[in-house]
């Protein structure tokens, strides 16, 4: 009986490391370039685009009305919450085009001008797409946030060749969205997109990039933080009619630690690729907060 038990832990054990082993391989960037790899990145970055863009449209456009290619100016809207996801989106989108290509084996300058700019090219299409609808409209804030985190990726690239300075994003649930569920969501996934209350944008630095040769651990950062509080509508225009919570509408400044975990060290390229996934989110740790109406706290745990 012992033996047949050996028997099924060795060959559950084999398996698991063999499937590992073939996942770290594939993982592995391309020393040179990978045809087959780079035709896998376009054939599947042009199904994912597509599809994802025809689910939005459905979803976000189909009941409302079309209208001639307009702009609006909402730049005053959410306190520019809005503005600061454009940036941190776009940056993202753009590194793991950045990213694929490498994996692929693209030199580095292809890297940068067809990678990175993933994010603006999808970004840009979405704008186009509000730009079409009569409740909404292309905004040129939204069209200079979106080249703004593809311009972050890329000058570091540039003058640095890393990325020392990341967008990060984190969240936590308000009573704001309870008073307008169907604005700021009424479920926890659609309040992580919609209510600007509860989320926090960073920019999270890594402290070794700057001073190399320090005793600094490779892995640590500093965060700086964004947010808003007290927003039911975009503006303060319907105040005694929506809330009285818009009256208190402020900006939020954090000074907080993070975690830089590509800084990480480890030879398993699947470790690496899932520190590089969760690397976009900052962790929760104690933080400053400068309050934009007056004042000041401090979170002993903040996310």
């Amino acid at each position: 009986m012992k033996t047949r038990c050996y028997i099924i832990v060795w060959f559950f054990f084999t398996s698991f490391v063999v499937a590992q082993n073939s996942v770290a391989l594939f993982l592995k960037p391309s020393d040179t370039l990978n045809k087959k790899r780079l035709k896998t990145i376009v054939l599947s970055e042009a199904a994912l685009g597509t599809g994802t863009l025809i689910a939005l449209n459905q979803v976000w456009y189909a009941d409302y009305p079309r209208s001639n290619f307009h702009f609006i100016n909402d730049n005053a809207e959410w306190l520019q919450m809005d503005k600061a996801g454009h940036i941190f989106s776009s940056y993202h989108l753009g590194s793991f085009g950045a990213q694929a290509l490498r994996w692929s084996g693209c030199d580095r300058k292809s890297q940068l001008i067809y990678g990175s700019t993933l994010g603006l090219a999808f970004m840009t299409t979405v704008e186009v797409f509000d730009g079409y609808s009569a409740n909404w409209g292309a905004s040129m804030g939204d069209v200079v946030a979106n080249v703004s985190g593809t311009a972050l990726f890329v000058s570091q690239e540039l003058l640095w060749q890393e990325q020392r300075i990341v967008p990060k994003f984190s969240f936590h649930t308000t009573t704001y969205a309870s008073q307008r569920p169907e604005v700021l969501g009424s479920s926890i996934q659609e309040q992580i997109l919609k209510d600007y209350n509860g989320q926090t944008y960073w920019l999270s630095g890594n402290i070794y990039s700057f001073v190399k040769g320090t005793k600094f651990p490779k892995w640590l950062n500093i965060a700086l933080g964004y947010g808003a509080e007290g927003m039911i509508t975009g503006n303060d225009k319907f105040v005694d009619t929506i809330s009285s919570y818009e009256n208190k509408r402020y900006r939020q400044f954090y000074l907080s630690l993070d975690v830089d975990l590509t800084k990480i060290e480890t030879k398993s390229h699947f470790v690496k690729t899932i520190l590089t996934i969760f690397n976009t989110i900052k962790i929760p740790a104690p933080a400053f907060e400068i309050k934009g109406n007056g004042g000041s706290k401090m979170h002993l745990i903040y996310f």
